[in-house]
């Protein structure tokens, strides 16, 4: 779960002083058991989760930042298994904090469940999806007849009013359905698709990795999306904006299989694209506008970023973005390889998630990137 369509004065925020997006893993447990989980959520809470009053003393927390408060995401696991949910996010709206859910698609999330969300005063909601057909998705998410549920779910949240987000992680096993998948994403009324480029960690270690040609021939395919009428964001692959950038600039999109298999596909199901690009393209990455707190407290520059910096329980999260050493190296941009002395570097600065599982440096390059900026003399 990721960036949620609330509405925020990005352009006025410094990202120095506080995050755009705080991520609350609130529990580990989820019913579900995927592939590419980044959690390796387990059926039952862990011991250590936050408990109810260490839950609001977070939200007091993000409310230290200051106005325009960060965007609260309570994600998991699956946060409808905490059974304090709705207390913390009526204290968290009770005090202006705009918040997220990210819920998993069982049998939790009912046609009730889904009315208490959208009269909670919860803005944004959003549901995985990872294939364009069943067999797709199904082999993903482990569970027989979890794709129509998805579908199902995700209809009953548009209609109840909320702002629905889908995700999509993209994978070996699914990146050729990406544009059914963008025509789901219209057909159902959903206003963000958010795509995840895998990173190894949790069980997604398991999964076949894309290639950086395969990366980008995705990212121009997904600014082609963006012309249909929802907003596209990528997830650990902020490249995606230089590819917005030199597009919007004039620059071709490529001649390969793949981007031409993806780009015909999405016109056959879609038709010419008539509107504006819906490319989000804020200049945020780990640790910059984005910070994570575990089901334990534990701090981390983001949820693919298994590097800690500090628990909630010991020292306030605004302290912890504000002050480490880290997190000031990320948002100064002071990055090694290609990343450092990349143009693109503040726009999009690589995957400090990814440059961590490939290296064990988050400072070092981004290896999905297949961008080669030209080397500083000397």
């Amino acid at each position: 779960m990721t960036a949620m369509s609330i509405t925020m004065p990005s352009a006025r925020l410094d990202y120095t002083r506080r995050p755009m997006l705080v991520f609350w893993e609130s529990t580990r447990a989820c019913q579900l058991a995927c592939r590419h989980c980044r959690a390796s959520a387990t059926a039952q809470a862990l011991p250590g989760e936050l408990t109810t009053a260490e839950g609001r003393d977070l939200i007091d927390q993000v409310a230290g930042f200051g106005r325009p408060y960060p965007i609260l995401v309570l994600t998991g696991g699956d946060c409808l298994l905490r059974p304090d949910l709705f207390d913390l996010v009526e204290y968290a709206t009770g005090l202006g904090i705009p918040v997220a859910l990210s819920p998993s698609v069982t049998p939790s999330l009912t046609a009730q469940m889904i009315d208490r969300i959208s009269s909670s005063g919860v803005k944004a909601v959003s549901i995985s999806l990872d294939g364009g057909v069943a067999a797709t998705h199904e082999g993903v998410r482990g569970i027989p007849g979890h794709f129509e549920n998805t579908v199902q779910a995700i209809r009953a949240l548009v209609a109840a009013g909320l702002t629905v987000q889908i995700n999509t992680t993209v994978m070996q096993t699914n990146f050729e359905e990406l544009a059914d998948i963008a025509a789901l994403v219209a057909k159902l009324g959903a206003n963000i698709w958010e795509v995840f480029f895998l990173v190894q960690v949790g069980r997604g270690t398991a999964t076949e990795a894309v290639s950086p040609q395969e990366h980008e021939d995705v990212c121009h395919f997904l600014y082609d999306a963006s012309h249909y009428g929802f907003i596209v964001r990528t997830v650990e692959a902020p490249f995606f904006r230089r590819v917005v950038a030199r597009r919007k600039a004039g620059d071709l999109a490529p001649d390969s299989d793949l981007y031409l298999a993806l780009s015909g596909r999405l016109e056959t199901l879609m038709g010419p694209a008539i509107k504006q690009p819906k490319a989000h393209t804020a200049a945020t990455r780990d640790g910059k506008g984005i910070v994570f707190i575990a089901y334990d407290g534990d701090v981390y520059p983001a949820g693919f970023l298994p590097h800690s910096l500090g628990n909630v329980r010991l020292n306030p999260i605004a302290q912890i973005y504000q002050d480490d050493p880290l997190l000031r190296r990320i948002r100064a941009g002071d990055f090694t390889g290609r990343c450092g002395y990349c143009e693109y570097s503040d726009l999009c600065g690589g995957s400090r998630a990814r440059a961590f599982a490939a290296s064990g440096d988050p400072l070092g390059e981004d290896s999905a990137c297949l961008y080669q900026p030209n080397q500083p003399d000397g």
